[in-house]
Order: structure tokens, then C-alpha cells, then sequence
């Protein structure tokens, strides 16, 4: 196979991965706070169960957790399950699983910032919204994008378990071709790919750390 001809190929699964990497970003993100609040929650129940799902979502392999995803419909409930339900299973599996990593990297930051900048807030008459976001959170974005940049390069490479529901992404699209052309080119272009795109992460979040440089 011609060597444009594989990068062609490459970048079309590609494209799959960089779609589970960003929409798992968009609904992970948040996600994970939420978690966060009910993981400090004053309700015991909320936050028992928010622990037990941290727990279990840390505790499992996510590989693992993307076959419950989508075979649970149907070995559980009968449902029966079409081949297009693959990629939102795997969307589905990732957001579920790095929300919870997300949500301790959230409750690590929020427990850092001292009490008494929410006791001088309150003095001041904010709400306790107004408080966390224009006060609280801006410091602790800034305290958690080290462990935050980790887990999404982590997500990076993460994203070739795609296999395992059979979604084309760009691991298993080379895996076809190196198996295909029984080279290791494949192998190689697709760890490149991978590196640039990693590169590109921590050269974009280093950008933003020192934009909140003005934090310290």
C-alpha cells in the first residue's frame, strides 16, 4: 500500500477516534461534577452512591464497562441491539468512566481552596452559586489541569478500546491494514498519529496553565 494511501486510510478512522475524544470531553466534563457535589454531599444515601460508583468505575476495566454498556440491553432486558448502537455505546462506556475520575480530580480541587474564602464571600452577600463559580472554580481549574491534562492524554490512547465493540477507529483501522499488508508500517503511522495529537494536548493545556498563572 502506497504511502498516501495509508495516512488516507489512517485519517479516516482517525476522525472516529478524534470523535470519541471530544464528545467524551463534552459529556464527561461536567458530568464529573456533578458527581463531585454528590460525592460531597451532606445527604448520606447521594453521597454513598456517588462513592460506590467512583468505586466501581475506578475498580473496573473499561473495557469491561464498555461490554456491560452494550450488551447489558440486551442480556438484561431483552432488548434487542443494532450494530448502530456500537459508537453510542462507546461514548457511553468512556463518559460514565472517566466522569469518575473527573469527579475526584474536582473534589481534590474544591477541598484545597480554604473555608475561609467561602465565610469571606458569604460576607460579602454571594449566593452560594456565586460563590463556587466566580469565585471557587476559577481556582480550581487552575489547581486541577496537571491531573486533568494527564486524564485527557490518557483518553488519547484510550480511545483505541473502540476495538472491542468493533468500532472503526484508527488502531483498529490500522490493525486491518497491517494485517492486511503483514507490515508494521501501520503500527507505526498510527503511533505517530497518536504522539502528534497527545503533543498537541499538552501544548494547548500548557498554554492554558499559564493563562491562569495570575491564580498563584
Amino acid at each position: 500500500m502506497e504511502l498516501g494511501t495509508l495516512i488516507r486510510e489512517l485519517c479516516s478512522g482517525m476522525l472516529v477516534s478524534l470523535e470519541i475524544f471530544v464528545l467524551t470531553l463534552v459529556f464527561s466534563l461536567p458530568l464529573g461534577l456533578l458527581v463531585a457535589f454528590g460525592r460531597m454531599s451532606k445527604i448520606s444515601p447521594i453521597r454513598w452512591l456517588t462513592k460506590i460508583y467512583i468505586s466501581i468505575m475506578r475498580g473496573t476495566p473499561l473495557m469491561l464497562q464498555l461490554m456491560v454498556v452494550y450488551f447489558g440491553p440486551y442480556y438484561i432486558f431483552g432488548i434487542r441491539i443494532s450494530s448502530g448502537y456500537r459508537l453510542t455505546a462507546v461514548l457511553i462506556g468512556f463518559a460514565i468512566n472517566y466522569a469518575a475520575y473527573f469527579a475526584e480530580i474536582y473534589r481534590g480541587g474544591i477541598e484545597a481552596i480554604p473555608t475561609g474564602q467561602y465565610e469571606a464571600a458569604r460576607v460579602l452577600g454571594y449566593s452560594k452559586a456565586q460563590t463556587f463559580f466566580r469565585i471557587i472554580f476559577p481556582q480550581v481549574i487552575k489547581h486541577i489541569l496537571p491531573p486533568v491534562t494527564n486524564e485527557v492524554i490518557t483518553l488519547v490512547k484510550d480511545t483505541s478500546l473502540a476495538f472491542v465493540l468493533a468500532v472503526t477507529e484508527m488502531f483498529t483501522m490500522a490493525k486491518q491494514i497491517a494485517a492486511a499488508q503483514t507490515s508494521m508500517v501501520p503500527y507505526i503511522a498510527a503511533g505517530i498519529f497518536y504522539y502528534v495529537l497527545n503533543l498537541i494536548v499538552a501544548i494547548a493545556m500548557e498554554a492554558l496553565e499559564k493563562k491562569l498563572d495570575y491564580y498563584r
